[in-house]
């Protein structure tokens, strides 16, 4: 075999190598890279009991029952599908019934969702894209989510 035939086919082989490794890293991320998880979603791939997931919608309105040493239960819905939450500590200051919300923790045996971080959206304004795309796709959007406050009307220009 001469030294160029033997360079090409090492190269070949180490281009090999590193597409399967690009595939099987692919692969494993698939499901891995989501903002959060919407309850139907939860409900549809029938997450294990024990995994860490994100978990997104809106506080379900009459849901929050706040317990002692600060313990708060809630349930998140995408008006499709609802999960109760259990969560203990401080919730930030905008949580409240029927905003956006993302709780990250695990999926218990129960169904239930045992939360050890809540994040609520940080004004009046803001959706993350991702709760208003599964709004969207439950059929619970509504067109004032989209507008802001002081800006002027779509298609006019001044």
């Amino acid at each position: 075999m001469t030294r160029r035939r033997r360079r090409l086919v090492l190269i070949g082989s180490a281009l090999g190598v590193l597409a399967v490794a690009v595939a099987l890293v692919l692969s494993a991320l698939k499901d891995s890279i989501v903002f959060f998880n919407s309850p139907t979603d939860v409900v549809e791939k029938h997450v294990a009991p024990g995994s860490r997931i994100r978990l997104g919608g809106l506080v379900k309105p009459g849901s929050v029952v706040r317990g002692g040493n600060l313990a708060v239960r809630f349930e998140v819905t995408d008006g499709e599908n609802t999960i109760p939450v259990a969560y203990q500590g401080l919730l930030p200051d905008l949580f409240r019934e029927g905003q956006g919300v993302v709780t990250e923790g695990v999926v218990e045996p129960s169904g239930a969702f045992k939360a050890d971080s809540v994040l609520a959206k940080h004004d009046e304004n803001y959706m993350p894209k991702e709760v208003a795309d599964a709004l969207k796709r439950s059929g619970h959007w509504q067109e004032q989510y989209g507008q802001k406050v002081g800006a002027a009307p779509q298609g006019r220009t001044q």
